[in-house]
């Protein structure tokens, strides 16, 4: 198996999408925080102290998006041309998806990736003082498309399978 981040050496390096096309590419990543019951009742009445929780997470996911390059030494600059998150009460839990969208050379996966992960984590900032045992799960890829390796995508119960460090 070879990584695309090793050269022959086995020094990291920032691979050179220089000669690539620009295509247009596509990825979503899905993620939860698991809450206190009371927490969830709190999210679905809008009593949480510090304010609109869910607003709060999906503007920091998006603003969280652009920020890859910044956070993730190896990643490429790209023009993340649009980025949504959607977060959605459910019996248990905070469901987060984001799906980030570009015409460049190299795809969308980390900024998927960045953008649930940094709305959850802002639910959890959120909800902290109310609920110190809240905590994110189950984050990952859902589906991708464009590029050399063309689509891929899994089924959410596929997600939902990834047991949960105890």
């Amino acid at each position: 198996m070879k990584f695309t981040h090793l050269n022959d050496a086995g020094a990291a390096y920032m691979v050179d999408v220089t000669e690539k096309k620009p295509t247009v590419r596509t990825a979503t990543a899905c993620g939860e925080v698991y809450c206190s019951p009371e927490v969830l009742a709190a999210l679905r009445d809008g009593t949480v102290p510090k304010g609109d929780v869910l607003a709060v997470a999906r503007v920091a996911g998006i603003a969280a998006a652009k920020k890859v390059p910044e956070l993730l030494p190896l990643a490429h600059t790209i023009g993340v041309h649009g980025a949504a998150v959607d977060l959605e009460l459910r019996e248990d839990c905070v469901f987060i998806e984001a799906t980030v969208r570009t015409a460049d050379r190299t795809g969308v996966e980390m900024e998927a990736l960045t953008a649930v992960s940094v709305a959850a984590l802002a639910v959890i900032d959120m909800v902290k003082g109310v609920d110190r045992a809240a905590y994110i799960r189950r984050t990952g890829i859902v589906a991708k498309s464009g590029g050399r390796s063309g689509d891929w995508s899994r089924e959410l119960p596929e997600l939902a399978e990834i047991p949960a460090a105890e």
